[in-house]
C-alpha cells in the first residue's frame, strides 16, 4: 500500500510528460529542475567550494566540525537528467549530518555523451581526489554515495577500484537494463518500465554496452570484492527487486551488507524531505552506517 505522501506524489505526477513522448525535450527538462532546485530551501553549510577535478566539474561541502573521510556523491536522474544543482539541497544535508566532507561529481550525460563516459568521469575524480585531497585537507576514509542511476555509479566505481571505498552506500539502485525483475510489473507507480527503458537507451552507446558489467553491475564477477554495502530499496519501485537481488548477491559473496526496504514509498523520495517524512530518517541511516566504518 503506498502511505499517503506517496499517494499525492504519484497523482501530481500523472500529467507530467513522460521522457518516452516524442516531444519530450531533455536540456529544456534539465533547465526546469535547475531553476526548481535553485528555488527551493536549503541549509547552511559551513563552506562550498566548486572545483575542477582534471576537467570534471564537482561541489565539494565542507561542514562545521567535520571529522576525516570524503563521501564522493553520484546524482540520479536516470544519467540524463538533473546535475550537482540540482542535487546541492541533498549533499548539504548529506554532509551536516554525517560531519563529513562531501564532493558531488558533475559526471557528463548522456545522450551529448554516452556509456563509458560517466564511469570514466568517476575515475578522473578519484584521481584528482589521491593527489589533491590531501592539500585541501580531504584525508581518511573515502565512501561511495549515489542514488538511482548515481548508485550504478557508486557501485561501479568501487567494482573498478577494490579496497578504495571504506563503505558504500546505494538508495533504489538503478542496475539492469534487462528489466528482468517482477517488480517491473507490479510496482510501477510513478516511475514506468518504459521510462527505464528509455533511460538506459540513452545511456548505452551501443547494444553492447547493455551487456557491460560497467554499465550493468549485476553483471560483474567482482561483486565479492566490495566493502561493507547498505542497499535500499522502496516497496512501491520498479528497481526494488534489483536492488534487494544485488543485496543477496553481496551476502552470498561474503560482503559485508546491510538492506532496507522503505514501505509505502516510491522511486525519487529521498531527496524530497518536504514531502516524504521518511526522507529524513533515510539521510540519517545512511550517514550513520558509513560512519560506522572509519
Amino acid at each position: 500500500m503506498l502511505f499517503p505522501e506517496a499517494q499525492r506524489a504519484v497523482t501530481e505526477a500523472r500529467d507530467a510528460q513522460s521522457v518516452t513522448d516524442p516531444a519530450f525535450d531533455h536540456v529544456a527538462e534539465r533547465a526546469r529542475d535547475r531553476a526548481a532546485a535553485l528555488a527551493a530551501p536549503r541549509e547552511d553549510v559551513a563552506e562550498f567550494h566548486d572545483v575542477d577535478a582534471d576537467g570534471v566539474a564537482c561541489r565539494l561541502y565542507l561542514p562545521a566540525e567535520r571529522r576525516p573521510g570524503v563521501i564522493v556523491h553520484l546524482h540520479g536522474g536516470g544519467f540524463v537528467l538533473n546535475d550537482i544543482e540540482v542535487h546541492d539541497p541533498a549533499a548539504r544535508r548529506l554532509g551536516n549530518r554525517s560531519g563529513v566532507a562531501v564532493l558531488s561529481v558533475d559526471y557528463r550525460r548522456p545522450p551529448e555523451h554516452r556509456f563509458p563516459a560517466a564511469p570514466d568521469d568517476v575515475d578522473t575524480v578519484l584521481g584528482w581526489l589521491d593527489r589533491e585531497g590531501p592539500a585541501r585537507g580531504l584525508v581518511g576514509p573515502a565512501y561511495a554515495h549515489g542514488d538511482s542511476a548515481g548508485a550504478n555509479l557508486a557501485l561501479v566505481a568501487a567494482l573498478r577500484h577494490p579496497g578504495r571505498f571504506a563503505a558504500v552506500a546505494l538508495i533504489y539502485p538503478f542496475l539492469d537494463p534487462s528489466q528482468s525483475f517482477d517488480s517491473y510489473a507490479s510496482e510501477a507507480e510513478g516511475f514506468a518500465a518504459g521510462e527505464a527503458a528509455w533511460y538506459w537507451q540513452q545511456y548505452a552507446g551501443s547494444p553492447a554496452d547493455l551487456e557491460d558489467p560497467d554499465l550493468a553491475p549485476l553483471r560483474s564477477d567482482r561483486l565479492g570484492t566490495l566493502p561493507p554495502t547498505l542497499v535500499v530499496t522502496a516497496e512501491h519501485d520498479p528497481l526494488r527487486d534489483e536492488g534487494e537481488h544485488l543485496a543477496r548477491r553481496l551476502a552470498q559473496e561474503g560482503v559485508t551488507v546491510t538492506a532496507t526496504r522503505y514501505l509505502g514509498q516510491v522511486h525519487g523520495f529521498w531527496r524530497h524531505p518536504g514531502v516524504f517524512p521518511s526522507a529524513d530518517p533515510l539521510m540519517v541511516q545512511v550517514t550513520g552506517f558509513l560512519g560506522l566504518h572509519r
